[in-house]
């Protein structure tokens, strides 16, 4: 076998395990544990993995933490085609919680030029002057403390409202996905709790991500892949990505 072959196969035993061992790749090819080494050598220089005691993991990278205002003017046409497709799951007389991400910006906008008639519960902060000439939305705005950041208010006062409601309909976002450890994940604890309680309290919930997000880990895992009834993402997503969904029992819109 040559090089280029082993490390291809190599590559794709992390896709598909996240780690490798060095003595079971050194038996699983018949070469010398040295010639392994060598080879995960040259895929770290690559950028593509990072060597550990022993084997070696992926090299994914963390999300950056990045204000929604900012968040809500890149790739608005993908956000946008997840948000249509999300919009479609909405009926009369559902009672829908849009928690802070970019994406559900773009659903409440959706949202406040229809004419569907539900109850809207949000956290999120910059969206109610959408519904200044809407008359169908009965809209509950959550209070708490705001964050900047995320484009909602977080913190206990928000938690406590959450948790006395139930929604038919919960819509989330997360600013990573890994489907090796079946982890969605927030960019910090104050965010993932409201996560947490929305995906609780719904009789539905659904994870609204860009194909990008499953390439990124971040600090706090809120939920599993099989806690969402399904992900909506974008139409183009690989291959890989949807067979690794498809083991899992994920549903993809």
């Amino acid at each position: 076998m040559f090089t280029e072959e082993r490390l291809e196969q190599i590559l794709d035993i992390l896709n598909e395990n996240g780690r490798v061992k060095v003595k079971e790749l050194s038996e699983l090819f018949k070469v010398s544990e040295s010639m392994i080494r060598k080879d995960l050598k040259k895929l770290e220089v690559n950028g593509t993995i990072q060597r550990t005691y022993g084997g070696a993991i992926l090299n994914r990278k963390f999300s950056e933490i990045v204000p929604i205002d900012n968040r809500i003017k890149v790739n608005t046409d993908t956000k946008e085609l997840i948000a249509k497709k999300a919009f479609t799951l909405i009926a009369d007389g559902d009672v829908v919680f849009l928690e802070s991400s970019s994406i559900n910006f773009f659903l409440s906008k959706l949202i406040a030029n229809s004419n569907k008639r539900i109850t809207l519960i949000t956290n999120m902060s910059i969206i109610p002057s959408l519904f200044n000439d809407n008359t169908t939305v009965k809209l509950i705005c959550l209070g708490g403390i705001y964050d900047k950041r995320s484009g909602g208010v977080l913190g206990s006062e928000v938690n406590r409202s959450i948790s006395k409601y139930n929604f038919n309909k919960g819509f989330v976002g997360s600013s990573g996905v890994n489907l090796i450890t079946n982890s969605v994940y927030s960019g910090t604890l104050e965010d993932g709790n409201v996560k947490e309680l929305v995906i609780s309290n719904s009789k539905e919930a659904y994870l609204l991500v860009e194909k990008e997000k499953f390439n990124l880990d971040s600090t706090y895992r809120f939920a599993a892949l099989e806690e969402f009834s399904a992900i909506i993402t974008d139409s183009d997503i690989t291959d890989e990505i949807r067979y690794k969904l498809k083991k899992l029992s994920v549903k993809l819109i």
